[in-house]
């Protein structure tokens, strides 16, 4: 199946290293983050789960819960977790999906619904695709997808950095620009027209072209 931002992301059961879990009443009233790994005791992975340990906080202040993918058994996840405290410092707090059937990678368009067998005999590299992250708003929407090559470690920070974009332009009529950090200028939206936008935005903004309208950030 393939999926697009603002598709409503696909439901699912399974079991966790926080035990059983139907995905939606999981993610609940606020934001979650999926996030997806082509096999435990992989070396970048490694570094990944430990980082997002160590900044779960900034996103549990954000109402945003985090969930971990790995097509291998919760068992494997959690000795795979006592690694990653030894190496990274941080032992994940989140719970990891144990996806040993390929369902929920084969429901999220990381692996093909064809694919055959389980988690039993595959490596990372058969695996390579399961390497994606979503995120997924209160309404159940997905509205993030990212995935990247084996190789190349996550930038989690822009993980945050975008949360934290959605979540402004999701209350305020405003975009963000390249390369925003929270506090600096916004866009009002081109949705908003001059009249509207002289209500929204009282103090004035900054035009340096009819459609760039530039403004302090809500507050």
């Amino acid at each position: 199946m393939s999926l697009r931002i603002n598709d409503t992301a696909p439901d699912f059961s399974a079991a966790t290293t926080q035990g059983q879990i139907r995905f939606h009443d999981w993610i609940g009233e606020g934001w979650a983050i999926l996030f997806s790994h082509p096999k435990d005791f992989t070396p970048v992975c490694t570094t990944e789960l430990g980082y997002m340990a160590k900044i779960q906080p900034e996103f549990t202040k954000r109402n945003c819960k985090l969930i971990g993918l790995s097509i291998d058994p919760v068992d494997n996840h959690s000795r795979w977790a006592a690694d990653i405290e030894e190496t990274q410092g941080a032992l994940p707090q989140y719970p990891m999906i144990g996806d040993t059937d390929l369902a929920v990678a084969k429901l999220y368009n990381m692996l093909p619904a064809e694919e055959a067998g389980t988690s039993e005999g595959r490596t990372a590299a058969t695996n390579a695709t399961v390497r994606s992250v979503f995120i997924v708003g209160p309404d159940k929407k997905i509205k993030l997808m990212m995935t990247y090559p084996m190789t190349t470690g996550r930038n989690f920070d822009e993980i945050l950095r975008v949360l934290d974009s959605m979540q402004m332009t999701a209350k305020h009529k405003v975009a963000t620009p390249v390369n925003w950090k929270q506090g600096e200028d916004v866009i009002i939206a081109g949705s908003v027209s001059d009249e509207d936008a002289k209500k929204l935005f009282p103090e004035g903004w900054k035009a340096p072209k009819p459609y760039l309208r530039i403004v302090k950030q809500p507050k």
